[in-house]
Protein backbone atom coordinates (compact mmCIF):
# COMPACT_ATOMS: atom_id res chain seq x y z
CA UNK A 1 0.00 0.00 0.00
CA UNK A 2 1.19 3.50 -0.81
CA UNK A 3 1.67 5.61 2.35
CA UNK A 4 -0.89 8.38 2.91
CA UNK A 5 1.85 11.06 2.74
CA UNK A 6 2.61 9.93 -0.82
CA UNK A 7 -0.96 10.09 -2.16
CA UNK A 8 -2.60 12.84 -4.17
CA UNK A 9 -6.10 13.43 -2.85
CA UNK A 10 -7.32 16.87 -3.90
CA UNK A 11 -8.90 17.48 -7.28
CA UNK A 12 -6.84 20.66 -7.68
CA UNK A 13 -3.60 18.67 -7.31
CA UNK A 14 -4.71 16.19 -9.96
CA UNK A 15 -5.76 18.99 -12.31
CA UNK A 16 -2.51 20.95 -11.86
CA UNK A 17 -0.42 17.85 -12.54
CA UNK A 18 -2.35 16.87 -15.66
CA UNK A 19 -2.43 20.44 -17.03
CA UNK A 20 1.13 21.47 -16.23
CA UNK A 21 3.12 18.25 -16.15
CA UNK A 22 4.90 16.09 -18.67
CA UNK A 23 2.85 13.35 -20.29
CA UNK A 24 4.18 9.94 -21.27
CA UNK A 25 2.34 6.77 -22.12
CA UNK A 26 3.10 3.13 -22.61
CA UNK A 27 0.68 0.29 -23.19
CA UNK A 28 -2.24 0.58 -20.80
CA UNK A 29 -0.97 3.55 -18.76
CA UNK A 30 -0.52 7.30 -19.14
CA UNK A 31 1.73 9.12 -16.65
CA UNK A 32 1.61 12.86 -15.97
CA UNK A 33 4.59 14.18 -13.98
CA UNK A 34 4.96 17.65 -12.50
CA UNK A 35 8.28 18.54 -10.90
CA UNK A 36 8.37 21.82 -8.94
CA UNK A 37 10.86 24.39 -10.16
CA UNK A 38 11.01 22.89 -13.67
CA UNK A 39 9.58 25.10 -16.41
CA UNK A 40 7.43 23.23 -18.91
CA UNK A 41 6.74 24.37 -22.48
CA UNK A 42 3.89 26.86 -22.59
CA UNK A 43 4.19 27.67 -18.90
CA UNK A 44 4.15 31.48 -18.71
CA UNK A 45 3.30 31.65 -15.04
CA UNK A 46 5.46 33.27 -12.41
CA UNK A 47 8.06 31.02 -10.79
CA UNK A 48 6.71 29.37 -7.68
CA UNK A 49 7.76 30.75 -4.34
CA UNK A 50 9.84 28.38 -2.24
CA UNK A 51 7.68 26.29 0.02
CA UNK A 52 8.29 23.65 2.61
CA UNK A 53 9.47 20.46 0.89
CA UNK A 54 6.84 17.77 0.56
CA UNK A 55 7.37 14.13 -0.30
CA UNK A 56 6.71 13.02 -3.87
CA UNK A 57 3.03 12.15 -4.29
CA UNK A 58 1.06 10.01 -6.73
CA UNK A 59 -2.59 9.72 -7.66
CA UNK A 60 -4.44 7.26 -9.84
CA UNK A 61 -7.29 7.67 -12.31
CA UNK A 62 -9.15 4.51 -13.26
CA UNK A 63 -12.40 5.27 -15.09
CA UNK A 64 -15.44 3.10 -15.68
CA UNK A 65 -14.13 2.41 -19.17
CA UNK A 66 -11.58 0.09 -17.55
CA UNK A 67 -14.32 -2.15 -16.16
CA UNK A 68 -16.65 -2.71 -13.26
CA UNK A 69 -15.89 -1.75 -9.67
CA UNK A 70 -14.04 -4.99 -8.92
CA UNK A 71 -11.77 -4.62 -11.94
CA UNK A 72 -11.12 -0.92 -11.28
CA UNK A 73 -10.19 -1.63 -7.67
CA UNK A 74 -7.85 -4.43 -8.73
CA UNK A 75 -6.10 -2.09 -11.20
CA UNK A 76 -5.80 0.65 -8.53
CA UNK A 77 -4.38 -1.77 -5.96
CA UNK A 78 -1.80 -3.00 -8.45
CA UNK A 79 -0.80 0.55 -9.38
CA UNK A 80 -0.49 1.62 -5.73
CA UNK A 81 1.68 -1.41 -5.00
CA UNK A 82 3.93 -0.74 -7.99
CA UNK A 83 4.24 2.98 -7.21
CA UNK A 84 5.11 2.30 -3.56
CA UNK A 85 8.39 0.75 -4.72
CA UNK A 86 9.20 3.62 -7.09
CA UNK A 87 7.99 6.82 -5.41
CA UNK A 88 11.16 7.46 -3.38
CA UNK A 89 13.20 7.83 -6.59
CA UNK A 90 11.49 11.13 -7.45
CA UNK A 91 12.53 14.57 -6.20
CA UNK A 92 10.73 16.13 -3.27
CA UNK A 93 7.53 17.88 -4.30
CA UNK A 94 7.02 15.85 -7.48
CA UNK A 95 3.43 14.96 -8.26
CA UNK A 96 2.45 12.05 -10.51
CA UNK A 97 -0.92 11.10 -11.94
CA UNK A 98 -1.17 7.61 -13.40
CA UNK A 99 -4.19 7.09 -15.65
CA UNK A 100 -5.23 3.58 -16.59
CA UNK A 101 -6.61 3.03 -20.08
CA UNK A 102 -9.27 0.36 -20.81
CA UNK A 103 -6.52 -2.07 -21.83
CA UNK A 104 -5.36 -2.15 -18.18
CA UNK A 105 -8.16 -4.55 -17.25
CA UNK A 106 -6.58 -7.33 -19.30
CA UNK A 107 -2.96 -6.67 -18.33
CA UNK A 108 -1.13 -9.08 -16.06
CA UNK A 109 0.82 -7.71 -13.11
CA UNK A 110 4.22 -8.06 -14.88
CA UNK A 111 2.86 -6.36 -18.01
CA UNK A 112 1.48 -3.49 -15.94
CA UNK A 113 4.81 -3.19 -14.12
CA UNK A 114 6.66 -2.97 -17.43
CA UNK A 115 4.21 -0.36 -18.77
CA UNK A 116 4.60 1.75 -15.62
CA UNK A 117 8.40 1.56 -15.65
CA UNK A 118 8.60 2.56 -19.32
CA UNK A 119 6.08 5.40 -18.95
CA UNK A 120 7.93 6.76 -15.90
CA UNK A 121 11.24 6.51 -17.77
CA UNK A 122 9.79 8.45 -20.71
CA UNK A 123 8.34 11.14 -18.46
CA UNK A 124 11.63 11.47 -16.58
CA UNK A 125 13.66 11.59 -19.80
CA UNK A 126 11.38 14.28 -21.23
CA UNK A 127 11.89 16.29 -18.03
CA UNK A 128 15.67 16.23 -18.37
CA UNK A 129 15.74 17.64 -21.91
Amino acid sequence: MLAAAHRLRRRADFAATVRGGRRASKGALVVHMLVPGVRHPGDDSEPARPVEPTPPRAGFVVSRAVGGATVRNLVKRRLRHLMRERIAAFPSGTTLVVRALPLASSRTFPQMEKDLDEALARATAARRR
